[in-house]
């Protein structure tokens, strides 16, 4: 647990680092639909055919994913930024549907300002495989970008590899902070088992949700420290994160 100050700042640093999609936000199917019409926009009319999921990849992975199962060779000529930068234009572009139909996960936004309110020795940020201008764009759809620290967040543009992100967002803190923070006063919160081998890489507490396509049982065998349903009893999820 971290130690409070008698103001009940957190006197020990530490490093919060937040998943987005089905950890804080559902997005309804919005990035789907984005990464559709940007495939189509990239191939002259050709539509995403064979099924895909994000499942906690970086979006690096993700999209290189997608390319190399629809044929088109993500290598060549810049094919794989070019699909990139429309995915984000695809996006940015269906930012009001995305308010419409995705929502805010139940407590996520509590828990975010409960955190933020500690004040001090907390800093709040992201590890997520999505790239940096759509976690500020989804967070600042959804109302939470208030909350972190973008500066010292990890993102799927970072690097291919989820467990290699941590390294990014330590450098950042180094860089913004004046600290570089590392596992030892890190939490990473996610809700697929990427999440938490992203956590056991960096040698951070790992706190996983169940609110995603990933069960409690396979969340706790891949190592999570603490397995929550979900982010609704803020005590809870302050408790997990060591700062209750």
């Amino acid at each position: 647990m971290i130690a409070k100050s008698a103001e009940g700042a957190a006197a020990v640093p530490l490093l919060v680092l937040w998943d987005i999609d089905q950890t804080l936000i559902e997005g309804g199917g919005v990035s789907r639909a984005a990464y559709d019409a940007a495939f189509r926009r990239l191939t002259g009319g050709r539509s995403i055919e064979r099924p895909w999921t994000f499942d906690g990849r970086t979006e690096l992975a993700n999209a290189a994913a997608v390319l190399r199962d629809h044929g088109v060779d993500p290598e060549r000529d810049g094919t794989l930024d070019e699909f990139v930068r429309l995915v984000v234009d695809e996006l940015h572009a269906r930012a009001d549907v995305l308010a419409k139909e995705g929502y805010v996960l139940p407590g996520a936004g509590e828990v975010l300002a409960a955190v933020a309110a500690i004040g001090g020795g907390v800093t709040q940020s992201v590890l997520t495989g999505n790239l940096y201008p759509l976690a500020v764009l989804k967070m600042t759809v959804f109302g939470l970008a208030r909350h972190f620290d973008f500066r010292v967040g990890a993102y799927g543009g970072d690097a291919v590899d989820r467990e290699e992100l941590s390294a990014y967002a330590f450098d950042r803190t180094a860089r913004y902070l004046g600290r570089r923070h590392s596992g030892a006063d890190t939490v990473i919160i996610g809700d697929t088992v990427r999440d938490v081998a992203a956590a056991r890489a960096a040698g951070a507490r790992a706190v996983a949700v169940a609110t995603g396509r990933t069960g409690a049982a396979e969340l706790a065998a891949a190592g999570a420290d603490v397995v929550l349903a979900d982010l609704s009893d803020t005590g809870a999820v302050l408790a997990a994160l060591g700062v209750a």
